[in-house]
């Protein structure tokens, strides 16, 4: 099986199908770069993936620990460079865990959150802008 088959489709869009589920994502070229910005972009989903990869450390930490995340939920955005060559300058990650965590287990939460595959994989000169929040 093929992990993912890809398909331009015209007019800046993409379609990806995962291949072991059949899930379907589309992406479109942002406004502020030719594009329609009707569906997430690739650089969206950069910063989505790190979120998304960082929630899921944390998960896997916390059910090891017993610990309820259920209500834990993130923001994240991109910031792209100023000037050419066109990349991503900056990824901010709002992470909201419960109030109710204890400090250890916080800071246990927080350093495998940095340990993510998408944040170590990352080149360094995207500033990666994360903060924690324990307020659910």
């Amino acid at each position: 099986m093929v992990p993912f088959r890809l398909a331009y489709l015209g007019d800046l869009r993409t379609q990806s199908t995962h291949g072991p589920s059949g899930t379907v994502q589309l992406t479109d070229a942002p406004i502020d770069n030719q594009g329609k910005g009707e569906a997430f972009s690739p650089t969206d989903n950069v910063a989505s993936a790190l979120a998304s990869c960082m929630m899921t450390i944390i998960g896997i930490v916390a059910r090891r620990d017993g610990l309820d995340l259920s209500s834990m939920h993130a923001e994240a955005e991109k910031h792209m460079t100023a000037t050419p060559p066109r990349r991503i300058a900056r990824l901010v990650v709002r992470l909201h865990l419960p109030a109710a965590l204890a400090q250890d287990r916080r800071e246990a939460l927080q350093r495998a959150a940095h340990t993510c595959p998408v944040a170590l994989s990352l080149h360094p000169d995207v500033v990666q802008d994360v903060t924690f929040s324990y307020d659910v």
